[in-house]
């Protein structure tokens, strides 16, 4: 007769076996998270980056089926609970797509890009911090393209001084 830690050694690799322990791992995580989350308390106002930001992570949560994850994350940030428009993610980041980019998370389609430019070119981006968490400017604009004596530019950089990135299918 199998002992009491056979059988939950056992069961333990079943559900493992099955995917289904990381599963309700993560659930009951979830579960408590809610429970103990203070609804009264007032959560500060999301950042236009941090909306966009978080909801990249959660089109790329909930298509890997993290979702569960998803959950705490919309939970947690304040982030709507309805999912934004993909569309208006695009516009937002400036990104065009072809149809067969459509089908994965954009976080897929700008990872490949930028991926796959920096080796063609050799070109590396030059990162910055915006001036304020709720600005609007873009932070990221190719190398070499800083001020002329060298440093980086100063100014702020809009929307409408980077061509609008194109995501190609094919990855993934």
């Amino acid at each position: 007769m199998a002992t009491v830690t056979e059988l939950k050694s056992a069961l333990k690799e079943t559900l493992e076996a099955r995917g289904v322990l990381g599963q309700l791992k993560a659930r009951i995580r979830a579960e408590v998270f809610k429970a103990l989350d203070d609804q009264s308390e007032t959560r500060p106002t999301l950042s236009h980056e941090n909306l966009l930001i978080n909801e990249l992570i959660r089109e790329y949560l909930e298509f890997n089926k993290y979702r569960y994850t998803a959950s705490v994350l919309t939970a947690e940030s304040g982030q709507p609970e309805v999912p934004l428009d993909r569309q208006f993610m695009a516009n937002e980041l400036n990104v065009v797509e072809d149809p067969s980019a459509r089908s994965v998370p954009l976080l897929y389609g700008l990872l490949s890009h930028f991926l796959s430019s920096g080796g063609e070119k050799g070109d590396k981006l030059f990162l910055r911090s915006s001036a304020a968490p709720a600005s609007r400017e873009h932070s990221v604009r190719p190398a070499g393209e800083g001020s002329r004596a060298g440093g980086p530019e100063q100014g702020p950089v809009g929307k409408n001084s980077v061509e609008p990135l194109v995501l190609q299918g094919g990855y993934r």
